[in-house]
């Protein structure tokens, strides 16, 4: 699963957030708290439920990056599942038990 995140920082908090983080703190934020939330909302959800409820796991995921990122101050602009990737097998296998 890839995401896309359009992010900012908060302005007031701006000065703390380089100062403790440095001008790199999206590199060393984003990817520890984007695995975190992405590895507890894939957990909750089957295979099949990630792709037939797409919406529903997108939306658990922004909700949970969301408040993770505030504590960092970063605005989230927008979040969203680019790529969602099983094996062919796979895949043929969940679409055959939808068509059943």
């Amino acid at each position: 699963m890839t995401l896309r995140i359009l992010f900012r920082p908060q302005e007031e908090r701006l000065a703390e957030i380089l100062n403790n983080l440095g001008m790199e703190y999206d590199e060393k934020i984003l990817p520890s708290i984007g695995n975190e939330v992405l590895k507890s909302i894939v957990a909750q959800y089957d295979a099949g439920q990630l792709i037939t409820m797409r919406e529903k796991v997108s939306q658990d995921i922004r909700e949970q990056l969301q408040k993770r990122a505030v504590e960092f101050g970063l605005i989230l602009e927008d979040i969203s599942i680019t790529d969602l990737h099983f094996s062919r097998e796979f895949a043929a296998s969940i679409e055959e038990k939808q068509v059943a």
